[in-house]
C-alpha cells in the first residue's frame, strides 16, 4: 500500500505521534529526505509519542542513539547513516540485534546499501519551507494498523 500526505511543519508532530503509537517490537522505519526535510522532526515525535520526556538529540555524531525503558515504552534505536561511507560500517552497528524487544528508527536508509528489511516501513519526506509531502510505502505487515488515512 502506499500513502501520500500534504502536511505542514505543525502537524509534523501529530503524523509521528500517529505512527510512534501503532510502532511494535521488531519495526524497521526508514526515513528519507534531504537535509533539513524533517526526518528527525519524525523521529523526535514519534519518541514523544513513546514516553520520551526529554529532546531526543540528532544522533549525526553518535550515528546510533538508544532509548530503553523506562525512559520510553519500547526499546527503540534511532539511527542516522548520514557519515556512513562504506556498507562494511554496518555490521559494527548491530541494528538487528535492536530488533528483538525494539524497534529501529533509521534516517538516511540509502547508505544501506544492498541490506535492509524487506518489510520496513518507508517514509520519504519532501518539500520546502513549511510545506511538506510524506510518502510512505506501507508493508503488509503495517497495513492493519497503519494510522494515517
Amino acid at each position: 500500500m502506499n500513502f501520500r500526505a500534504d502536511y505542514s511543519l505543525e502537524e509534523a508532530g501529530r503524523i509521528g505521534e500517529a505512527i510512534g503509537a501503532a510502532l511494535m517490537p521488531g519495526d524497521v522505519v526508514l526515513l528519507s529526505g534531504d537535509l533539513g526535510a524533517g526526518k528527525t522532526t519524525l523521529a523526535r515525535a514519534i519518541l514523544k509519542q513513546r514516553g520520551l520526556a526529554g529532546e531526543a538529540p540528532s544522533p549525526t555524531f553518535a550515528i546510533v542513539q538508544p532509548y530503553a525503558p523506562p525512559e520510553v515504552d519500547l526499546a527503540i534505536a534511532h539511527v542516522d547513516l548520514y557519515r556512513i561511507e562504506e556498507e562494511d560500517e554496518l555490521i559494527e552497528l548491530g541494528l538487528d540485534d535492536y530488533l528483538y524487544d525494539g524497534a529501529l528508527l533509521i534516517e538516511w536508509p540509502e547508505r544501506l546499501g544492498a541490506q535492509g528489511w524487506p518489510e520496513a516501513l518507508t517514509l520519504r519526506i519532501s518539500g520546502e519551507g513549511d510545506a511538506r509531502v510524506l510518502t510512505a510505502e506501507v508493508p503488509a505487515a503495517w497495513e492493519a494498523r497503519w494510522p494515517l488515512r
